[in-house]
């Protein structure tokens, strides 16, 4: 074969010869777009739930996305992405559906191409009641006092309650509203008050508010000392006598102070202010100690003279 031969088989007739190919890629194109073909896309889901004034929520979880899986012409898909379809919206405003179906109806597909499979075909819904019930407030401490001071008492919270909001499961087991640590570190004798966090809670649950006031009471540490079967001293008259004859006594001072105090440091007594030769009263025991609280038992006697 010659290479005037094949100049001839090439390039006579050219412009035909384009032509056809030409109508051949056309007709390819056509033909192969035109087939069926399938197409899977995930598309993102939306709920539309009841409003708060209805108390129901939904309490399982609904998935993110659907696999959908699309048939139509192979040029339509080929083009098609998630995002020209869209979501697929739920109705849920009812609020007692227990399954719901994904119908092809509710998936906007374009013209030409339909739902041949939703996966998962149906969603199994679980609701509950909303309740809103009232539950204390816990503050705890954290740190510790200068030296020589304690807490007094347990932390104050205003409010002291506070309202726990959500599904009746969840916020029926919960006891109380924790505050953030009241930190106590290196303070002295006096009240402190300070703005708390509520710690949040997982699930569903809130509460009405997220901060408390707190407030402790720092006072100077003291020490208990009990002295029994103290003698009971009657002034004002020599003859006089108490009933009972001895007490007890009971001291919350200052540790120091407890540390020093000796017995005969304790002396409870009972004045008689009349002039009367002889009488009866019941006279309160009186007992003074530097630095200290002081308490009698009983706290007051009957005098005789």
């Amino acid at each position: 074969m010659d290479l005037a031969f094949l100049k001839t088989l090439l390039f006579e007739n050219l412009n035909l010869k384009l032509l056809s190919f030409a109508f051949a890629l056309v007709l390819y194109a056509y033909v192969h777009g035109s087939q069926d073909a399938q197409k899977s896309l995930l598309l993102g889901v939306v709920a539309v739930t009841p409003p708060d004034s209805a108390n129901r929520v939904l309490v399982t979880p609904l998935p993110p996305q659907l696999r959908v899986t699309l048939r139509g012409p192979r040029s339509s898909l080929e083009e098609l992405h998630a995002d020209d379809i869209g979501g697929i919206q739920l109705d849920l405003r009812s609020g007692t559906e227990s399954r719901i179906t994904i119908e092809p109806g509710m998936i906007p597909v374009p013209p030409g191409l339909k739902v041949e499979q939703v996966y998962p075909p149906t969603i199994d819904l679980v609701w509950e009641d909303v309740i809103v019930r009232d539950v204390p407030v816990e503050v705890g401490l954290v740190g510790a006092p200068a030296t020589g001071f304690v807490v007094k008492g347990v932390p104050a919270s205003d409010p002291a309650v506070v309202r726990v909001h959500g599904p009746k499961s969840e916020a029926i087991v919960v006891q109380r509203a924790r505050a953030d640590a009241f930190d106590v570190s290196g303070l002295i004798e006096g009240k402190y008050t300070r703005q708390l966090g509520i710690s949040p809670l997982p699930g569903r649950v809130t509460f009405d508010v997220r901060t408390v006031s707190a407030s402790v009471e720092i006072g100077r540490e003291v020490a208990e000392r009990p002295f029994a079967r103290v003698p009971v001293a009657v002034l004002g008259h020599t003859n006089a006598k108490a009933q009972p004859a001895e007490i007890d006594v009971r001291l919350l001072c200052p540790p120091e102070v407890v540390r020093a105090l000796r017995p005969e440091q304790i002396v409870p007594r009972v004045q008689i202010a009349g002039t009367a030769e002889h009488g009866s009263e019941a006279l309160p025991v009186q007992l003074a100690i530097d630095q200290c609280e002081v308490h009698t038992m009983p706290p007051t006697v009957i005098v005789r003279w």
